[in-house]
């Protein structure tokens, strides 16, 4: 009984898993021209979809995304040009619907981030090696202080050695 309701358990997933493609939309427009055709193409291949934002109108299956198409045809359908649809597109959503968004006060930051950023990293660069220079610089030592570094390294030296090998009053090494 049980592995009877098992197997129709996944009977019944497998329809429903294996209808789930059909249900997936593809929109179908009609267009008057070869001209139209190609205009909504590039429109819906050059505006951005609002929620994907970073697949194109054409790319997304977005419900906005649809909804977006649908306008551009119907806008191509009434007549509108490119560029009333683009300037349409701007008003409703914002610069962000392109993919080039116009130089302005508001995108400015767009347009001058890398360039700042790439300049910032530059000074920071140049600024660090400076440093590294200056600091090489203030390491190394004057003659007469290195002879005495030297003088002080032996020293240590001959004192580990007479650590480490003790000798008795008559100078012989402890056995």
């Amino acid at each position: 009984m049980m592995k009877r309701v098992i197997a129709m358990f996944f009977a019944f997933g497998l329809i429903v898993t294996s209808a789930l493609p059909a249900l997936a939309s593809i929109d179908v427009y009609k267009f008057n021209s070869a001209k139209e055709e190609k205009t909504f193409q590039d429109l819906t291949a050059t505006l951005r979809c609002p929620k994907c934002q970073n697949n194109t109108i054409a790319d997304s299956n977005a419900t906005l995304a649809q909804d977006m198409r649908k306008k551009v045809f119907e806008m191509l359908e009434e007549g509108k040009s490119k560029q009333e649809i683009i300037d349409y597109m701007i008003a409703r959503y914002g610069n962000f619907v392109t993919y080039d968004p116009p130089l302005m006060a508001s995108t400015l930051v767009l347009w001058m981030g890398p360039f700042l950023f790439i300049l910032v990293g530059f000074t920071v660069l140049v600024v660090r090696s400076r440093k590294t220079e200056d600091a090489k610089k203030k390491t190394k030592l004057a003659a007469d202080e290195e002879v005495r570094l030297k003088e002080l390294l032996n020293e240590m030296e001959q004192q580990e050695k007479a650590e480490q090998h003790p000798q008795n009053k008559n100078g012989k090494v402890k056995s």
